[in-house]
């Protein structure tokens, strides 16, 4: 992990391609946030896909964000399946620069929606998908292996195009 300077307008985050070299970083950084991480070789599995990106500063990965798109049946749909940063990155916007450019890739290649699930009581992200445009559409009981809920939010992607 990065040392990162204590001035917050000193942090310079990168956005780029998830490369294979990045993934035992990746790796650590799941095993790090999630209790209930994957599995490396699903990492492995996005490499091609143009919505892994990982979020580095000075040259080290501090982040990452796993999104694909799905036909569905002339309205496509973009789904934003994983994110984390690590916890001594967090509160830099890495994550909020991570959503941001997953979205925009999303939109480009012709997302009408994109959706994503977050356990019903992580405040700190629901507050970010919140503030992004991402409204609530359902509840799903028992989600998680440990019995907690989990959110699906949505965002619809013209008007986010829009903001």
């Amino acid at each position: 992990m990065a040392t990162l300077p204590d001035n917050r307008e000193e942090i310079d985050v990168s956005i780029r391609r998830a490369e294979r070299a990045d993934l035992l970083a990746i790796h650590r950084i799941e095993k790090t946030v999630f209790e209930q991480p994957w599995p490396y070789s699903a990492f492995e599995r996005f490499l091609d896909e143009k919505g892994f990106l990982v979020a580095t500063i000075n040259g080290a990965v501090v982040g990452y964000v796993v999104s694909d798109l799905m036909a569905n049946y002339g309205r496509d749909i973009g789904h934003i399946k994983d994110i984390a940063v690590h916890p001594d990155a967090q509160g830099f916007g890495v994550g909020r620069k991570l959503v941001r450019r997953s979205l925009l890739s999303l939109f480009v290649d012709g997302a009408a929606v994109t959706k994503l699930e977050v356990r019903e009581g992580n405040e700190k992200a629901k507050a970010l998908y919140y503030s992004e445009g991402f409204s609530r559409i359902r509840r799903i009981p028992r989600y998680y292996d440990d019995g907690e809920a989990a959110l699906v939010l949505t965002v619809d992607m013209n008007r986010w195009g829009r903001h």
